[in-house]
């Protein structure tokens, strides 16, 4: 079975390219619109999500406010968490590493390097 990976992204155009690239490169996808969306993915699918790939600014709950809402319910505690977004302010990432975020890529991002940090962060598919 291939390992799940959550896409949360108001975009939906940007979930598509990055749920295209990741079916292609073997890895199976759920996708959340914001944060407090994807908290409830989380608590749905905790045994079989392989990472999390999350934006920073989404309505209704932020990237970085969805990865404190997961620590705090004690979900995804070993599910590695990237950020993919358009911000690149030091003091956001080194909140989003607090926070519990394992890396961080800006947008528009380069599909070979996106696919380099997911099988870094969550294995082959």
């Amino acid at each position: 079975m291939a390992k799940k990976i959550l896409l949360v992204e108001d975009s939906s155009t940007v979930r598509q390219q990055v749920g295209i690239l990741l079916s292609g490169a073997g890895y199976g996808t759920l996708e959340a619109d914001n944060g407090r969306d994807a908290v409830a993915a989380v608590a749905a699918h905790k045994d079989d999500l392989a990472m999390i790939i999350a934006d920073v600014n989404m309505p209704v709950m932020n990237g970085i406010e969805m990865i404190q809402s997961l620590r705090d319910k004690g979900l995804a505690s070993g599910v590695p968490i990237l950020m993919l977004t358009t911000e690149g302010q030091p003091e956001l990432i080194e909140k989003a590493r607090k926070a519990g975020a394992k890396g961080w890529i800006i947008k528009p991002f380069k599909p070979d390097l996106l696919l380099a940090a997911v099988k870094k962060l969550a294995g082959e598919p």
